[in-house]
């Protein structure tokens, strides 16, 4: 099944999307948002709905990041072998952490926006992991049963000011960086996420391509590792890292740029899609 967040004549709702369009959840049920949706376990009752006429088309949205309101946003940075041989930093025993702010994403084909200060925009395709319910201390074990479903991230980086100083979160969560789509995907659709394909496509080619076995930690690792900090609400969102293959590693460098086109496609999920614009 594939939940979305939408904006449509200046109301903020969510829906099921099916082949016909999106059905409105937000008309159908007492949440809110899908983050509230997901906190009051109404998922299977969402399933029931799936022969429904569609309310909207697609397209006749304004697409917003799938969890608008999360908790928090949680990052991996250097997750996946290829990249931290990219970069030249050594493997850590345990998971890279910074923070993303939500005002800091977009939605599906909004713009992703190259600031002012930077001509440095770099893309980092990766998989999101959206929580499903609230844990803490989650083992190993345990931790997919704590996962809402899977979506396209694009976290999209301003490597000049990630790197002024060790602290590198400035460079990450600059305004309309973060792409955050287009929908996703419930867990019981992907029960083992080592199988999902990742690829970054910027204006049609192949940037980065890589599967999920080859994260250094796995989406269960990073799960008990983040829920040991403090507790995993419902909507909060691990993004769970990039493959080698960024911008800003290519000899010559690659950098998105004014009127460039990135999408990050993710088997099982769909392909997230972003133009680029140049803050003005």
């Amino acid at each position: 099944m594939k939940l979305c967040s939408f904006t449509h004549e200046g109301r903020a709702s969510y829906g099921l999307v099916t082949e016909a369009g999106i059905v409105d959840l937000g008309k159908r049920f007492d949440a809110p948002s899908l983050r509230d949706f997901l906190a009051q376990g109404l998922v299977a009752e969402a399933a029931k709905l799936a022969g429904a006429p569609a309310d909207y088309a697609f397209d006749a949205v304004t697409h917003d990041p799938v969890i608008p309101n999360p908790d928090k946003i949680i990052c991996v940075g250097l997750n996946y072998h290829a990249h931290i041989e990219e970069t030249g930093r050594e493997e850590t025993p345990s998971p890279v952490l910074f923070a993303r702010y939500a005002g800091s994403q977009i939605g599906h084909d909004q713009p992703l926006v190259k600031p002012l200060e930077s001509g440095l925009f770099d893309y980092e395709g990766e998989v999101a992991v959206i929580i499903g319910k609230e844990g803490r201390r989650i083992s190993e074990a345990d931790a997919l049963d704590y996962v809402a479903g899977y979506a396209c991230y694009n976290d999209g980086s301003v490597r000049d000011w990630q790197k002024h100083t060790h602290q590198f979160m400035p460079g990450k969560t600059f305004a309309g960086t973060g792409g955050f789509g287009p929908w996703m995907v419930t867990a019981d659709e992907i029960p083992d996420p080592t199988v999902m394909r990742l690829q970054t496509r910027l204006n049609g080619e192949v940037m980065q391509d890589t599967t999920l076995d080859m994260l250094v930690c796995s989406i269960p690792r990073l799960i008990a590792y983040c829920s040991t900090i403090l507790p995993l609400l419902p909507g909060d969102v691990i993004v769970s890292g990039t493959p080698g293959g960024v911008g800003a590693r290519r000899n010559p460098p690659v950098f998105m740029k004014d009127g460039d086109v990135c999408e990050i496609e993710v088997s099982g999920i769909g392909v997230l899609r972003n133009p680029v614009v140049a803050e003005s």
